[in-house]
């Protein structure tokens, strides 16, 4: 689970990768051969901030942990809201369609978390986010810290 703290807006994703093989304890030859890359490749992939999709999917499987997950809270929080985008009118499209405003736990405790510091005020985060006043309301009662 990512920590309340953890910065959705940058992050070293290599660095997160290797702090999740130390805490699942598995051994480089494994990784390896699972990734059929050499140890250097290996080394490589974990200085790097970014991966290729592909990689990034076998590294979830391996690590049983959604790595994706990072960049789809990181577009909750920082993409622009829908409607915002080059073009007004909206045509339709063959690709699914999601949901911008499913926030996870994860990012409510986020964000209450950096009004709780002090860090955002609740007119800041309804401004960079978008999150409107009944929802960071509702938010606070929800979820009061104790």
């Amino acid at each position: 689970m990512i920590k309340n703290s953890f910065n959705f807006k940058n992050f070293h994703l290599g660095s997160l990768i290797q702090q999740k093989v130390q805490e699942n304890n598995i051994e480089h030859p494994r990784i390896c051969k699972f990734l059929k890359c050499t140890e250097d490749q290996l080394k490589e992939m974990y200085i790097s901030d970014h991966l290729d999709t592909d990689i990034l999917l076998r590294w979830s499987k391996l690590l049983e942990y959604d790595f994706f997950r990072i960049y789809s809270q990181h577009l909750i929080l920082y993409a622009p809201p829908g409607g915002a985008g080059l073009s007004q009118i909206k045509k339709p499209s063959t690709l699914p369609e999601f949901r911008k405003n499913i926030y996870t736990r994860e990012i409510i405790d986020f964000i209450l978390e950096m009004i709780d510091k002090g860090e955002k005020t609740m007119p800041d985060v309804m401004k960079e986010y978008g999150i409107s006043k009944s929802t960071l309301h509702s938010w606070t009662k929800k979820y009061k810290r104790k």
